[in-house]
């Protein structure tokens, strides 16, 4: 998939002047000579070799080697439009309060998806399409650009630290949220992104990613990380019982019995959706607990006898 992807930034069709940084990350193919092609017939491309495992990693590592004020970000198994640079120049020239564009991820099928495979399942993918409309991303919503399509002005990388190496896919690592942290990171600090839908690139879903075992393996990661990051809001005076926070038991019990009306009437998509939702919050609910100290972990009698009174009272109140 490489020289495909490769080839993509070398046919863009208007002339527009841009570099293209290849970072390396300990590839044990082939991967440096096919780049090095590239490399020697185009003097504004350059090879990288970051040895940190990681893609965070090898991302700040061509941010770093990057001279243009914007920094646009693709993956090996990604074919970019003949318009891609012109599409994010100009959607970033038009907006100059935004600090990040984003745009479409179509799907480029190796085999045909199984039924239940529906766009419900396509964050897994890292596949999207938010429709034919503009609009900004930011703490008030917070949609995530993938960085299989995200440009980012350059003086916003260097100024917030780039990606975040504590939420980085490393190897085989699936869920991970390094593009979700680094963009939080904006929108806590006032910034907005912009979500272009004419900024358009392919990526190729391979066959793997078509079985359930990948989704469940990438929701599980998922949970994993967005445990990391404190996605969802749990404090202190939150009720509990044996432990785990009562928001997390109400919400697993609304997804199983979900799951179970969905599968009783054979609607394998909605079914495998409120699975997974499961497996996420278990995931997410086993890491925060792990990082809970010693002290919060062992009041668990006490802290679920007050959940039980505040349960209790809540229910008084309502009544």
């Amino acid at each position: 998939m490489l020289r495909d992807a490769l080839q993509s930034l070398v046919d863009q069709a208007d002339g527009s002047r841009y570099e293209v940084i290849v970072v390396d990350n300990n590839s044990t193919d082939d991967t440096a000579d096919v780049v090095r092609e590239f490399v020697s017939s185009y003097p504004n491309w350059s090879y990288l070799c970051e040895q940190r495992q990681g893609l965070s990693y090898a991302r700040n590592t061509g941010v770093a080697r990057a001279r243009a004020p914007i920094v646009a970000f693709t993956d090996d198994d990604v074919r970019v439009a003949t318009d891609w640079v012109t599409q994010i120049v100009r959607a970033l020239d038009a907006h100059p309060e935004v600090d990040f564009v984003g745009g479409k991820v179509y799907p480029r099928w190796d085999s045909p998806p199984p039924k239940w495979l529906t766009t419900v399942h396509w964050i897994p993918l890292a596949i999207v399409d938010h429709g034919d409309e503009p609009f900004y991303v930011d703490s008030a919503r917070p949609w995530c650009m993938v960085g299989a399509n995200l440009a980012v002005r350059r003086q916003v990388l260097i100024e917030t630290g780039g990606f975040s190496p504590d939420f980085q896919r490393v190897k085989d690592v699936v869920g991970s949220t390094e593009d979700h942290e680094f963009q939080r990171r904006l929108w806590k600090q006032g910034r907005r992104g912009l979500y272009a839908p004419t900024v358009v690139v392919e990526a190729e879903v391979q066959r793997d990613r078509l079985a359930k075992s990948y989704h469940r393996r990438w929701h599980a990661g998922h949970g994993r990380f967005c445990a990391m990051m404190g996605t969802e809001r749990i404090t202190d005076d939150m009720p509990e019982l044996l432990g785990v926070p009562a928001c997390f038991i109400r919400d697993i019990l609304t997804h199983a019995i979900a799951w179970s009306q969905n599968k009783y009437k054979r609607h394998e998509d909605a079914a495998f959706l409120h699975e997974n939702k499961i497996r996420f919050l278990l995931s997410y609910l086993r890491t925060y607990r792990e990082m809970l100290p010693e002290s919060r972990r062992s009041a668990v009698l006490s802290r679920t006898v007050r959940g039980v009174r505040e349960l209790a009272r809540r229910k008084v109140l309502s009544t």
